[in-house]
């Protein structure tokens, strides 16, 4: 049996279960590993979109991660929805006081699947000044690629280039999805770029809105990965493998009135001890 990893995941609540708070632990739990939480907002959602959005004060965030850290440790951290750039500036100080040799997954969330922002305008500098620098690896899609580069992707060449800006930055490695690209094309390409080089993975396209949750499913997979002693290119492999095969089944595509919008995946898929 492979090792268990504690992972610690900062991140909103999603009240839908679909992603969020909720699908990491659902994804971390999948491929057999511990999941921690610092809930950083509350959010009345659901498949049609975000109604309401509570963030969390942050002395409240700050209190979570000390009680995680004065008792289990982590062994990988995954950031995700941080909606305000005062919250990203203490946890970012939080974080380089007390995690530096910890691996650190960063999902830069700004929209969800519904269109409602998901981050302050004014937070976005924040992030990329504050927590890039302290990410092994950040993990955007190509919207918030562009954001994060302050550019325009349309190509793959375009993604290297706004990769290595990232770089820049101070992060360690960068994942841009493809899953945003070509929607045409029968193929998603995602990118892996690190001062090393680079690896791109591929997997066939499924056309399906059943997709919520996907992103943070998929940057929790990668942090469980690193925590279980797997390299960032086996983590980024055996989590793009878990998302595939978690939309491949997700409900809303046997049961068309499961949800109403972009329904969730299907975390259950498989266990953990699936060769994936």
């Amino acid at each position: 049996m492979q090792t268990q990893g504690k992972i610690l995941i900062i991140a909103g609540s999603d009240s839908g279960g679909g992603a969020g708070i909720q699908a990491d632990i659902k994804t971390v739990a999948a491929l057999g590993g511990f999941a921690m939480t610092a809930v950083t907002a509350l959010t009345a959602q659901n498949s049609l979109g975000v109604q309401a959005i509570m963030p969390v004060p942050t002395d409240f965030i700050l209190a979570q991660l000390d009680s995680i850290f004065s008792d289990f440790g982590a062994d990988a951290i995954k950031i995700g929805m941080v909606f305000d750039p005062l919250v990203i500036k203490a946890l970012a100080e939080w974080l380089t006081r007390h995690a530096r040799n910890i691996p650190i997954i960063l999902d830069p969330v700004m929209v969800a699947k519904g269109g409602a922002s998901l981050i302050a305008d004014h937070a976005v500098a924040a992030m990329t000044s504050l927590l890039v620098p302290l990410a092994t690896c950040v993990t955007p899609n190509i919207p918030e690629a562009e954001t994060l580069s302050a550019m325009t992707i349309s190509t793959l060449n375009q993604r290297r280039t706004a990769a290595k800006h990232i770089l820049s930055l101070g992060a360690k490695s960068v994942l841009i999805k493809g899953g945003h690209a070509d929607q045409e094309s029968t193929i998603v390409t995602d990118l892996l770029v690190t001062p090393n080089g680079e690896e791109i993975f591929t997997s066939p396209r499924l056309k399906t809105s059943h997709s919520h949750g996907t992103g943070c499913s998929l940057a929790s997979g990668i942090a469980c990965g690193i925590a279980q002693g797997r390299t960032l290119s086996s983590a980024v492999n055996r989590a793009r493998n878990f998302v595939a095969a978690a939309l491949g089944s997700a409900p809303g595509l046997s049961d068309p009135s499961f949800a109403k919008g972009h329904g969730p995946l299907n975390h259950a898929v498989y266990s953990f001890d699936s060769d994936a």
